[in-house]
């Protein structure tokens, strides 16, 4: 572990980003800054502290404390050094008789109106405030306390996280400016002026009830304990810092675990993470506390039958039960009757081990990923247009873009700190487009509105991109010396004759998409014309049966108008879960070695075969679909279940549980006893990302190390036990620590090949390919060329989906995320965070509601060809009449049991975003969920 001090630097200001350089002498220190930085900015990189407390290095200067005043050659009065920008010889001072004067006259007005209570103050040895007091030397307080103050002021304890207590606000305005500028919520504002001037949440006042999202900027801003987590209230100021990378979504914010004993009292955003830059959201900064929950698993247990009760065993007798299982399995079904799912939560090295496990040991490719069931078509895509199955661009690329196009994507909700990076860019200018059924927070909020939304039927992504494509170039708006230069030419010839069919035309569209012709027109010029344009997309795009086209698709627009290879532009995949890359790279899909390379090829074959010394099978192994169809077949009898709940993330609930209970060992490891452990035999518990070593790789391929900040609960981290079930099944695999399996994947892995634990500590962070060309990483792919040399565009015709409407369903179900809840809910719903979300409801347009006789908040029945549920109804008109959302957070709802088993045609990525279903009233609260079996659905069709 890599413990380091709690206390963090501040320069005061933000760093200037011009390249020529400054000389100023301060205090006699002659030093160099960049054209641009502040006088407080450059004191502090000369070593040379000036007070502080409305500045801070992550927010732009502000000016209003008056602390940092200094004498400046030349210059009258005492300027404000935050405000005020070096210029060349200029001659500073920071100390002198005066300044010392006027800084204690300030440092005793704020302390005459604080409460004088630092022992007792959960701040008490962290706070700015006692810290300046002492630094300019204040010793006593001539004004007393006896008039008026904000003293007694009441504590807003309404945010289950932290406090707000205004008697300790010296409304120095971080806060409201890290809500604004970081956040870009400005769910703060200081109310009334001068002494009357008091910072508040909202009209009501209080937090709970304002637009606050609970990312915590105000609270990692604020100098005093005005604002404070509740936990370090509780536990008292931790002594010790962690750096780790959080475990929620695909951004990969890095935190510093901040550590009292061993207990994680509070997480606290990292500024130089190179994904977050100091920044969070409420999950990654708050919603950790699911580690300690009371629900977590920490022995291994046992049961010969999924009727039977568990059983506590060692971890000695659980790893030779599993070992001895699956070799008997094996010997009466033969090799291909077991295999492995891995987890996008797990890291690089656990879901490399276990797909050497599955090669290496079971002896086939019986390994998938669960991104099989959400960005799989990414890979397919995006390898097939450019060569490489990933996104093309970093975060921080954003900032240079002028058009900003999201499809299928609700990044403040989904990827919530880099939503906020995405609307600080549009507050600065940047045009954008959102494609979505639903009206999602981007489309319209008092400071952004989206300059089109194009609100098409769910299923038909694909129209709408081959609309605009056929716009672009029907009016010669594509990038013609981009298309010779770097695409395949012959390729291109053939898409273009393709897309400038009439049936590809916006106003073909229209009626199939339900989007108005010069709307999508309006989009397509816009993104073609309007200066450097960017893509992110989501699971909106992926979950289709035209997933892969859509991706493809997206990849035809970018290349068409020339906008990849630079800042500002490229094709762009919202992961869902925080190592959906990495565990895609890491060799989890069963045709693919680490590094996308096809198990087919001798050579890539002969190099793990070499390093394994094994010989690995030629043949691709079973996706998971396959795995649940043998397997009620009666062919497919064991399976190794990593960090997943495939009981809620698979479609076709029913036909999961019946392949479930056809097995003879299914193995769960994981933290928390979840559905799919409904029907194992044997379930190992996993270690939360705090207790473990390893690394996870974010949506802009950025590799960051994940420390272990506290001991495993269960006293092995999770490639140890993979380790130990290879070796009880006769496999001497053998590691000693998680760094030496990034050894090996970097020896075997042509683009990791530059990676290992020791850059990754001198570096913070590398973004792949790192290899001798690029030994620190490739922020930003294609610059030149496209990996596989040439762009290819693809033919991207539209098939509508086969869910179609009908009278008896002649509604379009999609679904989607919540800010509070993630994924199916495991880490989440075990949180406070339900304080903000309790329950799955159904969005439903007013016009739908008021046909059916539904009020806000009741009850109603969702019924597909599939299956129904019951949950509450949520009148809104954020979906167009027709269309119904949901999200799909809580086990008790269980939403797959409606979806269909529908999947895209290249990956069998299931179509969550498509399921035609009704919707009726129900007046009591029957029972929650319902599957239909092929019997009781023969003839339901209408």
């Amino acid at each position: 572990m890599a413990f380091v001090d709690v206390k963090i630097k501040d320069l005061g200001t933000p760093p200037a980003r011009s390249s020529k350089l400054v000389t100023v002498e301060i205090d006699g220190i002659k030093v160099k800054v960049p054209e641009g930085t502040s006088v407080l900015r450059a004191a502090s990189i000369a070593g040379i502290r000036i007070p502080k407390l409305c500045a801070t290095d992550t927010l732009k200067a502000f000016g209003s404390c008056r602390l940092c005043i200094v004498e400046i050659e030349g210059k009258k009065g005492y300027p404000a050094s935050c405000t005020t920008l070096v210029e060349e010889g200029m001659k500073v001072r920071t100390h002198s008789e005066r300044l010392e004067k006027l800084r204690r006259g300030i440092m005793e007005l704020y302390i005459s109106d604080h409460p004088l209570d630092c022992l007792t103050c959960p701040a008490n040895g962290n706070c700015e405030l006692q810290d300046m007091a002492g630094y300019v030397g204040l010793r006593e307080v001539r004004y007393g306390f006896d008039g008026k103050n904000h003293l007694k002021l009441p504590k807003d304890d309404s945010n289950p996280y932290f406090t707000f207590d205004p008697s300790k606000c010296i409304v120095c305005y971080r806060c409201v400016r890290a809500c604004d500028e970081i956040q870009n919520t400005i769910a703060l504002t200081v109310e009334g002026r001068g002494f009357a001037s008091l910072v508040k949440p909202g009209p009501t006042g209080r937090f709970i009830t304002s637009e606050c999202v609970s990312c915590g900027a105000c609270v990692f801003a604020c100098p005093t304990s005005a604002l404070m987590e509740k936990s370090v209230i509780e536990h008292g100021m931790p002594d010790r810092s962690v750096k780790t990378t959080c475990a929620f979504c695909g951004v990969g914010c890095s935190f510093n675990a901040e550590v009292k004993g061993d207990k994680v009292v509070r997480m606290v955003p990292n500024k130089e993470g190179g994904a977050n830059h100091g920044h969070s959201c409420v999950k990654g900064r708050f919603a950790w506390v699911y580690v300690y929950s009371k629900d977590r698993v920490t022995k291994p247990m046992l049961r010969k039958s999924i009727d039977e009760p568990w059983r506590e065993v060692s971890w000695e007798e659980a790893i030779n039960y599993v070992a001895n299982e699956f070799r008997r399995i094996q010997e009466k079904y033969g090799k291909y009757s077991i295999g492995a799912i891995t987890s996008s939560r797990c890291t690089n090295e656990e879901v490399y081990t276990i797909q050497k496990l599955v090669r290496a040991v079971f002896g086939n490719n019986n390994v998938d990923t669960c991104a099989r069931v959400c960005h799989s078509p990414t890979g397919y895509g995006l390898k097939a247009a450019f060569g490489t199955s990933a996104g093309t661009n970093n975060f921080d690329s954003v900032l240079f873009a002028d058009v900003i196009m999201v499809i299928g994507a609700n990044p403040t909700e989904g990827h919530p700190v880099f939503g906020a990076l995405l609307k600080r860019r549009l507050r600065e200018g940047a045009k954008l487009i959102v494609i979505d059924p639903r009206k999602i927070e981007l489309v319209k909020t008092p400071h952004i509105r989206a300059d089109y939304h194009l609100q098409l039927k769910p299923g038909t992504n694909v129209a709408i991109l081959n609309a605009m494509a056929h716009t672009i170039v029907s009016e010669g708006l594509e990038n013609r010396e981009f298309i010779e230069k770097r695409c395949d030419t012959e390729a291109y010839k053939k898409w273009r004759e393709f897309i400038l069919r009439p049936e590809n035309s916006p106003e073909a569209v229209e009626k199939i998409a339900g989007v108005p012709a010069e709307l999508i027109r309006g989009a397509a010029r816009l993104y073609a014309t309007g200066g450097r344009a960017a893509i992110y997309y989501g699971l909106g795009v992926t979950e289709h049966t035209q997933g892969t086209t859509a991706v493809l698709a997206l990849a035809n627009l970018a290349m068409l108008t020339g906008n990849v290879g630079r800042e500002g532009t490229g094709v762009n995949p919202l992961r869902g879960q925080n190592n959906v890359q990495g565990s895609c790279d890491m060799g989890s899909f069963p045709h693919e070695f680490s590094g996308y390379r096809h198990v087919s090829d001798p050579e890539v074959r002969k190099l793990f075969e070499d390093a394994w010394g094994v010989s690995i099978d030629p043949e691709p192994g079973l996706r998971i679909p396959n795995m649940w169809m043998l397997a009620l077949e009666g062919k497919f009898k064991g399976i190794y279940i990593q960090g997943e709940d495939v009981l809620q993330s698979d479609p076709d609930v029913h036909r999961v549980v019946e392949a479930l209970k056809s097995m003879e060992c299914v193995v769960v490891h994981d933290i928390f006893m979840n559905e799919t452990a409904k029907y194992a035999h044997v379930f190992l518990p996993g270690c939360s990302f705090l207790e473990k070593d390893g690394t996870f790789t974010n949506a802009e391929r950025r590799i960051q190390l994940v420390r272990q900040v506290i001991p495993p609960m269960c006293g092995k981290q999770e490639w140890e036990v993979v380790m130990e079930i290879a070796k009880a099944m006769g496999y001497n695999m053998h590691y000693n620590h998680a760094s030496e399996i990034m050894d090996e994947i970097a020896r075997l892995t042509p683009t990791f090949s530059g990676v290992s634990y020791e850059k990754l500590e001198r570096l913070g962070s590398i973004q792949w390919p790192c290899n001798e060309k690029a030994p620190e990483g490739t922020p930003i792919m294609h610059k030149d060329s496209f990996v596989r040399g040439k762009g290819m565009f693809h033919i991207t015709a539209f098939v509508p989906s086969p869910e179609r409407t009908t009278e008896r369903y002649p509604l379009l179900l999609t679904t989607g995320r919540t800010l509070f809840q993630y994924n199916v809910g495991t880490q989440t719903r075990r949180t406070p965070n339900v304080v903000w979300y309790k329950e799955d409801v159904l969005e439903i347009h007013p016009n739908d509601a008021e046909e059916r006789g539904i009020k806000d908040g009741d009850y109603v029945k969702l019924e597909s060809r599939k299956g129904w549920v019951i949950l509450k109804a949520k009148i809104s008109d954020r979906v167009a009449p027709g269309v119904v959302y949901t999200t799909f957070h809580f086990p008790e709802i269980r939403i797959n049991v409606v979806t269909t088993d529908y999947s895209d045609w290249a990956t069998n990525c299931p179509e969550y975003k498509v399921t035609a279903v009704q919707v009726t009233p129900v007046y009591q609260k029957p029972e929650l969920v319902g599957v239909y079996t092929e019997k009781e659905f023969a003839g339901a069709e209408v």
